[in-house]
């Protein structure tokens, strides 16, 4: 006879606990395995004293000494990246990231059913923002958490995912202090490279505090508004404009997705970039 667990109401924490426990015996046991075999090491790693490979070489090894501090603490997340997967279903995104040649990976995926599935633990850096930059930052790995949205980009967003990923978004925003400005998706940090995740509804994200938008009722700018300046201040890579403009447009205007700086796209540019000064 099978044993028969009962579970009184206001127990959710072991009722997870029992899911994950069934998750890990499943199919991605293998996987789960290598990542707690990765994360032991770098658990080894962290509690070398002295660290390995670390300090300076001096001619005279007595000039080099080790004093652990007490205050310091593990990586805390700064930005929070959105993406879309270009995937056909989660199933498939989980798959392309336990597979270490694709050497690609998030922190969470969430599905078109809205369910949610962490890969990576927050406080360690994923694959998942590659070659980029926002502001003075070029590595976007280090300082962010990366989330892939079931969604092949050219299709709607449902409403249990937005709801999911809303709610995932709260936590984090809550968890680490994430500025709001710092809720920015792939195409952003990546312009001419990537794209996604296409046609987000980030109007409605930024009202619930996940992201800036600009206002309903815009300020004509002065002759002399420098567009360039205006993007860089908001945290693109001007190097190539017409690549900046068009990350810009993928996020704020979504109709027009061409590299032409409109008057009307200047109009929202003028009245957005304040909010990031």
């Amino acid at each position: 006879m099978a044993h028969q667990i009962k579970l009184r109401k206001g127990c959710p924490y072991i009722l997870a606990m029992l899911i994950l426990a069934s998750c890990s015996t499943g199919k991605y046991a293998a996987t789960n395995k290598v990542y707690k075999k990765k994360a032991g090491e770098f658990a080894e790693t962290i509690k070398s004293m002295p660290p390995v490979n670390q300090g300076v070489v001096l001619s005279d090894p007595t000039l080099q000494s080790w004093v652990g501090s007490v205050n310091f603490g593990i990586r805390r997340p700064n930005f929070v990246i959105l993406h879309h997967t270009a995937q056909k279903s989660t199933d498939q995104t989980i798959k392309t990231f336990t597979i270490a040649k694709t050497e690609v990976s998030a922190h969470y995926v969430v599905g078109r059913d809205g369910k949610v599935v962490q890969m990576v633990n927050d406080y360690l850096r994923a694959n998942h923002a590659g070659v980029g930059k926002w502001g003075n930052d070029t590595d976007l790995n280090s300082s962010s958490i990366g989330i892939e949205i079931d969604n092949s980009g050219a299709e709607p967003y449902s409403e249990p995912q937005l709801e999911s990923l809303m709610t995932l978004l709260a936590t984090l925003k809550s968890r680490y202090k994430i500025p709001t400005a710092n809720f920015i998706g792939h195409s952003d940090v990546a312009p001419r490279r990537k794209v996604d995740p296409a046609n987000f509804p980030w109007k409605r994200f930024a009202e619930k505090g996940y992201g800036l938008w600009y206002d309903s009722v815009l300020v004509m700018p002065p002759e002399d508004f420098d567009a360039t300046l205006a993007l860089k201040i908001i945290g693109y890579d001007v190097s190539n404009l017409p690549a900046a403009i068009v990350a810009f447009k993928i996020h704020f205007v979504q109709t027009d997705v061409t590299p032409e700086l409109t008057p009307a796209v200047k109009l929202i540019l003028f009245n957005l970039y304040k909010k990031y000064m």
